[in-house]
Formats: structure tokens, C-alpha cells, sequence
């Protein structure tokens, strides 16, 4: 009982890491990207690396087990937040998307 605990609380930890390294580096990829002179280059094979590791890495994780896949996955969901609140994008989407709704109203 008290491994199986661990190992979910690993998962849902894996799952963190996995989601950190993914949506890290898509920060890190706009970063570099919006400067490059081959953008598409460099956010295609972002992309490939990012996924192969994602799901290599969930594959692994999960073991072939639903709960330990589900845990794997809110972790990568609370790294997506926590990156979020590091880079700020929170506050320019919800800016961007007041803009486009005061350009949508007629006035």
C-alpha cells in the first residue's frame, strides 16, 4: 500500500517534470524562434523533440497503469500553470483577448 502511494506521488512528480520540459521549452523556442533567421526550423524540430520526450516519457510513467497516466497528466497540467505564472503569459493572453473583443464590438 505505502509503495503504491509513492509510486502515484512519483508519477504525478514525473508528470511535473515531463510538463516542465515541455512547455519550457516552447518558451524557450519563441525566444529563440521570433529571432532566427529559419524560424520554422527551429519550431518544427522543438516540436518533434518536445513530443517524443512527452510521450516516451508518459509511456514510462504510466506503465500500462490508468491512474498512474492520469496523475502523469495533471502533473504536466500544474506545469503548464506554474510556467505560465513564470513567464507571464496569463496576463498578455487576457489582454489579447479584451483586445479582440473591444475590436469585435461595433462602436
Amino acid at each position: 500500500m505505502v509503495n503504491e502511494t509513492l509510486i502515484l506521488g512519483l508519477s504525478c512528480i514525473a508528470g511535473v517534470v515531463l510538463g516542465a520540459f515541455f512547455y519550457g521549452g516552447l518558451a524557450l523556442t519563441v525566444r529563440i524562434g521570433v529571432q532566427s533567421e529559419k524560424p520554422v526550423l527551429i519550431f518544427l524540430l522543438s516540436l518533434l523533440m518536445r513530443i517524443a520526450v512527452l510521450f516516451v516519457g508518459i509511456y514510462f510513467v504510466s506503465g500500462g497503469r490508468l491512474e498512474r497516466l492520469l496523475l502523469c497528466l495533471l502533473g504536466i497540467i500544474i506545469a503548464r500553470i506554474i510556467i505560465n505564472q513564470i513567464t507571464g503569459n496569463t496576463k498578455k493572453q487576457k489582454n489579447l483577448t479584451q483586445g479582440v473583443k473591444s475590436a469585435s464590438e461595433p462602436g
